[in-house]
């Protein structure tokens, strides 16, 4: 294969709907042996050995530290020198605590306290919703408490010891790390560098899935990923020239031509998408009507698993111009079409509705069909017609490519469980 066939294959064989399902490494699995180790999870953990010691990476959720401390444990249980965030999302900092020592350091870029105040700031609503995408149930959970009993699974909360602004140079037992500042998931990405190795540990910095598009919105909630910083650090991480690129989810990226030719895919691609979506709101173009056809050229093809070419459109609408899509008076006020669909349904009627409902269907318009039923779910939310329509056209969007992504998939598969119940 050419390094583009390479690129492709590396897309292809990394698919969203899997993160649905975290796989644990026990024991730890070696990436270098000798040097690091992972141990998987939500996102996984990683340990680097020094001459005496370990330096940490991510600890995963509070309930998964312990696992993670055990499997690690096993090859080295320390002194832990250094503790090393690379985002301050919750399964990165949840297992800081029980992993930290007392003379550990925890360390992250400086924005990581206000990152952690905004996952703090929407808790509730992302708890109310975490079920749709993760395991709410606690089967891992229970598992992993069960298998290190005693051990706490609190999540933490943690202050880091040191913060640094772009650039932190560590000597540690041994072992030379340099930190970069990046701008990915989060404003407060890191990249771990080991310059005698020419390896980079990136975790999520682009995302789970690599080289995916990227999540410039997140459905589960969080604030907007802003598109020209994550083209910097994009560019950043190429020039480090790396010839091993670890990532929070997969197997690593070996060989630094496979890296940055993936590297400038997803740069090319992403601007892409970027420049085509200003010509259109600058020549007027609405906003659906760009979601509906820019499409990536061929050449520019990554994988949409996780964040999706259609969705990055909306959101650098609403980056650059807000919510208001001038279009209709109704935009300044509180939503009224459940409202006037409800009053055309009085004069209509619900059989009539959903003839137009299933007749959309047919044609392969699910998304008019879910529209449609969803206006006479106010009225009868039980009918048994409607909801064999509103299952049927979930399971419609699965088959036609809502599976790809994480994201869309989870959130059709907990429509499709909802509206086939006592069907």
């Amino acid at each position: 294969m050419n390094i583009q066939e390479q690129v492709d294959h590396l897309i292809d064989t990394r698919p969203g709907k899997e993160l649905l399902i975290p796989v644990y490494d026990d024991p730890a699995h070696p990436i270098v042996d000798g040097l690091i180790y992972r141990s998987g999870g939500t996102t996984a953990s990683y340990m680097i050995l020094t001459d005496n010691g370990r330096v940490i990476v991510n600890a995963g959720m509070g309930y998964e530290a312990p696992h993670h401390k055990r499997v690690f444990d096993a090859i080295r249980p320390g002194p832990t020198h250094h503790i090393i965030t690379t985002q301050a999302h919750v399964d990165h900092v949840g297992g800081v605590n029980l992993f930290r020592e007392a003379e550990t350091t925890y360390i992250a870029q400086a924005n990581n306290p206000a990152c952690q105040a905004d996952d703090t700031r929407i808790q509730g609503l992302r708890m109310r919703t975490a079920g749709i995408w993760f395991d709410m149930l606690g089967t891992d959970a229970r598992r992993i408490y069960e298998q290190n009993p005693g051990v706490s699974m609190a999540q933490s909360v943690p202050m880091p010891d040191v913060l640094f602004d772009e650039h932190l140079e560590l000597e540690v037992d041994g072992l030379r790390i340099e930190l970069f500042a990046a701008v990915g998931e989060t404003i407060d990405c890191v990249v771990v560098w080991l310059p005698e190795h020419r390896i980079a540990l990136v975790s999520n910095l682009f995302g789970p899935l690599f080289p995916h598009f990227p999540n410039v919105n997140t459905i589960r909630g969080d604030r907007y990923r802003f598109v020209e910083p994550q083209l910097a650090t994009n560019r950043m991480v190429r020039e480090l020239r790396p010839e091993m690129l670890v990532t929070g989810r997969h197997e690593p990226i070996v060989g630094a031509d496979l890296i940055d030719a993936s590297l400038e895919r997803l740069h090319d691609a992403v601007t892409y998408v970027h420049d085509e979506a200003l010509k259109g709101f600058n020549a007027g173009t609405d906003m659906w009507t760009l979601m509906r056809e820019i499409e990536l050229p061929p050449e520019l093809r990554v994988g949409q698993g996780y964040g999706k070419v259609s969705w990055a459109v909306r959101t650098f609408w609403e980056e650059y111009v807000g919510w208001f899509k001038l279009q209709s008076t109704t935009e300044f006020y509180p939503d009224s079409a459940p409202a006037a669909l409800a009053e055309l349904l009085e004069v209509t009627g619900i059989d009539a509705a959903l003839d137009r409902a299933e007749a959309a269907l047919a044609r392969g318009d699910a998304a008019l069909a879910i529209t449609l039923g969803e206006a006479v779910a106010q009225m009868q939310p039980d009918d048994a017609r409607l909801r064999a329509l509103m299952a049927a056209a979930h399971q419609h969007l699965l088959d036609h490519g809502g599976d790809v992504s994480f994201w869309e998939n989870g959130w059709l598969r907990t429509e499709l469980a909802r509206w086939s119940e006592g069907s």
